[in-house]
């Protein structure tokens, strides 16, 4: 008996001496970020786990772009950090980041790839766990038909308009969001775009539902119908450009179900993190139905929403 204890006190001394003893802060699990640049707060979002016993790994979303992997993230004495690649092909140098873990908070600064330097503080993102299934309330008409009443548009000059029932971004230029905000709910929307266009369907105005052309193609995580960068659809049954299309959405706490032309491609899978283009990192708090306009053309028509009691 005392040989095997003393066997297993062995193994487990080995054990705890391979494990780093940064481990035992709680670094690992999902950051909300929040980065001041100038005047501005952009959001941003940080994940962290660990790789077999030794490394740490996880995946980073910037304020825009998909998340993205990150192969070794660096921690000792409550320091961390890393760094990733550009996601753009105009930039050559890595995206650096530093923080410290205080509490169970962080905080730190981000060298950007064109060499700015930016600080930025970190909380945990919240689980949004429900604890039972939602009763529907009475559904809203988002949009009227008639104008823009009840939406917003930001970030640029408005090119958005309304003809003959339809909500319409004849080029790239402003985003668009309603006035309202929404936990969980039920989201009909109807869109047509061209050729070669982009635009998204941003629930809470934090996740976006990509919108693109993908006539023909494969099911990926930039394609239609894919929470960007997170959840590619189980099949892609897109229509040709220039055509009427379908999303109906429902989004309970984390866990969303997407039907694109009434085939669900997506079944209650949990969305990780915010994506790119995001309002905001509070992902605890209500959120728009935000509507992308800086990636070309788009057009939508039939929005309505139904909310969880």
């Amino acid at each position: 008996m005392k040989i095997r204890l003393k066997i297993t006190l062995a193994i487990l001394g080995l054990v705890l001496s391979i494990f780093p003893k940064s481990f035992a802060q709680h670094i690992e699990g999902r950051w909300d970020l929040t980065v001041t640049r100038g005047d501005q707060k952009v959001p941003s979002w940080l994940e962290i786990n660990h790789s077999g016993v030794k490394y740490l790994v996880g995946h980073f979303v910037a304020d825009g772009g998909s998340a993205r992997p990150i192969s070794r993230i660096y921690f000792e004495d409550n320091k961390m950090t890393f760094s990733i690649p550009p996601q753009w092909d105009n930039l050559d140098k890595d995206l650096k980041v530093e923080g410290e873990l205080k509490g169970d908070a962080l905080s730190g600064t981000m060298t950007m790839p064109n060499g700015e330097v930016l600080t930025w503080v970190g909380v945990r993102a919240p689980k949004l766990i429900r604890a039972k299934e939602p009763v529907w309330g009475t559904p809203i008409k988002l949009f009227n038909g008639k104008n823009t009443e009840g939406w917003d548009t930001f970030g640029q000059t408005s090119q958005w308009i309304v003809e003959n029932g339809v909500l319409k971004s004849p080029k790239s230029g402003a985003n668009i969001r309603t006035s309202g905000k929404f936990n969980d709910f039920k989201l009909h929307v109807e869109f047509r775009v061209p050729k070669g266009s982009n635009s998204g369907v941003y629930l809470r105005g934090r996740y976006e539902v990509q919108i693109t052309d993908s006539y023909g193609k494969e099911p990926a995580l930039g394609e239609l119908g894919a929470i960007y960068g997170f959840i590619q659809p189980l099949e892609l049954p897109a229509k040709a450009a220039g055509e009427w299309q379908i999303f109906d959405v429902t989004l309970v706490g984390r866990v969303v179900t997407v039907a694109l032309n009434g085939k669900t491609i997506i079944y209650k899978n949990e969305i990780p993190g915010i994506t790119g283009g995001a309002i905001d990192s509070n992902e605890a708090e209500a959120g728009p139905i935000m509507f992308q306009g800086d990636h070309g053309p788009i057009e939508y028509r039939n929005i309505v929403l139904t909310p969880a009691k």
